[in-house]
């Protein structure tokens, strides 16, 4: 096991407390702040430290990561009046994990070279599954001394781990995910509600099509969800649509048109409208249920 340090976790979302607790399970001191203290009750339980902000957890840490939902987020926990920054002090290493925009990535990285500190930005992909098996994709963006430091803790939450890049480059990898599983998703389910509309047997049909050409995690974890109709969330829609209004920005900066991505990111828009933001990103399918019924 590696040597044990004294970590900084803030965020205890649907993700975010089973990769607290990779960590914590390899013997790793947590202290741990989030937005909401029942969400953490059971690292808490497990043996967490309660901080009060951000900036404490960051004096009592050699390493913090943040796992949150919003660049707002991303944005207060980092450069508010009590945030990380204010607590960081020279050879500490911060982690953002957050999906978030690539610019704020590189601001982080800066005002932590500042301060004699390293930054590395490092979103995940696999969801809730992904979270608690510790088998996460991760993508890495960061000095190569940085990210080669901080590389053991990242081995306890996933296994393919990459270095993209300099600070940024593991952020604009995510939008390439991310728009890759809109373009995904909205085939999935338009192929789930042509299927129904012709009368097969969806689960007999998956059984031939998930090994085929169009095998993809969205058929193998996602779909058989969508026959139980259980849309529990393993990744929000609401954070979904962040992910996705994110790339469309980072697109126009570049001169770039993705008319596909805008096009997922309304249909997502109207599942929120139906009040399905908390519901996983599978949800998607009730648009097109609804629409196909109008």
């Amino acid at each position: 096991m590696e040597t044990a340090k004294n970590i900084g976790w803030i965020g205890a979302g649907v993700m975010g407390r089973s990769m607290a607790g990779h960590l914590m399970n390899a013997g790793h001191i947590i202290h741990l702040h989030t937005r909401t203290k029942e969400k953490a009750a059971v690292l808490l339980d497990g043996g967490a430290i309660w901080h009060d902000s951000p900036e404490q957890i960051a004096r009592h840490a050699d390493v913090v990561f943040t796992m949150v939902s919003f660049p707002k987020d991303v944005e207060a926990i980092y450069f508010g009046e009590t945030g990380i920054l204010k607590g960081t002090s020279a050879g500490m290493f911060l982690v953002d994990m957050t999906t978030t925009r690539p610019h704020l990535a590189e601001r982080i990285h800066l005002a932590a070279r500042e301060r004699g500190a390293w930054s590395v930005d490092a979103p995940v992909s696999g969801g809730d599954i992904g979270a608690r098996n510790g088998t996460l994709s991760i993508m890495v963006g960061g000095s190569k001394e940085a990210v080669t430091a901080v590389m053991p803790l990242l081995e306890r939450m996933g296994k393919n781990i990459v270095h993209q890049g300099e600070a940024g480059a593991g952020q604009h990898t995510k939008m390439v995910n991310q728009i890759t599983i809109a373009g995904t998703m909205i085939g999935v389910c338009e192929a789930m509600v042509y299927g129904r509309r012709a009368g097969l047997h969806m689960e007999t049909v998956l059984r031939s099509i998930a090994s085929g050409a169009a095998s993809c995690w969205t058929l193998d974890n996602l779909a058989p969800r969508i026959l139980a109709r259980d849309f529990e969330p393993g990744f929000f829609v609401d954070h979904f649509i962040k992910d996705m209004e994110i790339a469309l920005e980072e697109a126009a900066r570049m001169d770039l048109s993705l008319l596909g991505l805008a096009l997922v990111n309304q249909l997502y828009r109207s599942v929120k409208a139906q009040g399905k933001g908390n519901r996983g990103t599978h949800a998607l399918i009730l648009a097109l249920e609804r629409m196909s019924h109008d």
